[in-house]
């Protein structure tokens, strides 16, 4: 097949359908502070495809929100700078683009759910009139047509009584149903790539659940790229194709799901796989990560990992820094010591 091009602008005439949908390569951001410059994304790189779904896990301050944000251009700056790295979307690097050019493609072909939807909506102004506003200032609707959107929007993420409902103030909303508004608003203007961030936060199992079934069921309709931003190990297992471990703003582990699952090729991954409750272990004690995460501005040489892992030996105290070595296609582990790890002869 030959390199087709997209006309969403004289100055994006070169992205290329055939392309991968999203590539992050070597990607770093700092954040310059009063007590000092915290380096929260050292050297990122994946990309995810139309139809896939990559899931990036972590704990919290490990540098997948920022990531996020990086992809988006919404990164506040300052104290937040792009200090390297390449962001291409279908070959078009958008670091090399004017703000105009990356509100377009962030605007029309990625979008974006973010983890606290109280605070992502503007709580004066009704969900159906929020939604409204994208088809009017991107769509050149009118106010009546815009609505009519609105409503098959909010039906489309079954919100009970969308026609009723599309006059509602976001507080009116439980939380579960204020996420499904936003992934209303993001779905509004047929991206080409989703990024979740937290989806689930707050919400209880079950609504966690039917979120989660939700995006699945919406993803395969449209065959959308995905990126699934948690530090939830459970909430994946159904709906990512492949997983990105994050410690320390490096991925540390890439592998399909049920690799992952099946044979964790780094430390950290196995620590988190080994915290999780599980049915069969009730009234045992549940097995924990010791340590906290590094201070970014103070990130221990070597392995970032290294103060808190059980399979620590001298070399991963000492730089440089364990690269990502690839143990078979598609499986890499950033650890010395990983055929261990994963119980290898």
């Amino acid at each position: 097949m030959s390199d087709v091009s997209v006309d969403m602008s004289p100055s994006l005439a070169g992205v290329k359908m055939t392309a991968p949908l999203l590539e992050v390569e070597e990607l770093k951001v700092e954040f310059r502070t009063r007590a000092g410059i915290a380096k929260a994304i050292n050297g990122v790189s994946f990309e995810v495809n139309s139809g896939e779904t990559l899931a990036i896990l972590g704990e919290s301050g490990c540098g997948k929100s920022v990531t996020a944000q990086a992809i988006m251009g919404i990164l506040d700056t300052p104290p937040g700078y792009i200090t390297g790295g390449q962001i291409r979307y279908r070959g078009v690097d958008l670091l090399k683009r004017t703000d105009e050019e990356r509100r377009l493609v962030r605007a029309n072909k990625i979008a974006m759910i973010f983890q606290d939807a109280l605070s992502a909506l503007n709580p004066v102004f009704t969900v159906g009139f929020q939604l409204a506003e994208l088809f009017r200032k991107h769509r050149g609707m009118s106010r009546a047509d815009g609505k009519k959107r609105a409503v098959e929007l909010l039906d489309l993420v079954k919100i009970p009584a969308a026609r009723q409902r599309v006059s509602d103030f976001p507080h009116q909303f439980s939380g579960g149903m204020r996420q499904r508004v936003m992934i209303a608003m993001s779905l509004a203007l047929d991206p080409e790539l989703l990024i979740a961030d937290e989806p689930t936060t707050a919400l209880d199992v079950t609504v966690q659940a039917q979120i989660m079934s939700l995006l699945a069921e919406l993803q395969r309709e449209r065959q959308m790229g995905m990126i699934l931003i948690t530090h939830d190990m459970g909430v994946v297992a159904d709906v990512a194709d492949r997983i990105n471990i994050m410690y320390a703003g490096r991925i540390v582990e890439k592998a399909p799901v049920y690799d992952i699952y099946a044979k964790p090729s780094h430390p950290y991954t196995k620590a988190l796989l080994e915290s999780i409750p599980r049915v069969d272990l009730k009234g045992q004690q549940l097995n924990v990560i010791r340590g906290l995460p590094p201070n970014l501005t103070r990130i221990p040489a070597g392995c970032a990992f290294n103060p808190r892992c059980r399979y620590v030996r001298d070399a991963c105290k000492v730089d440089p820094i364990p690269p990502l070595y690839e143990i078979k296609p598609g499986i890499s582990s950033a650890c010395h010591f990983w055929k261990e790890v994963r119980g290898d002869d």
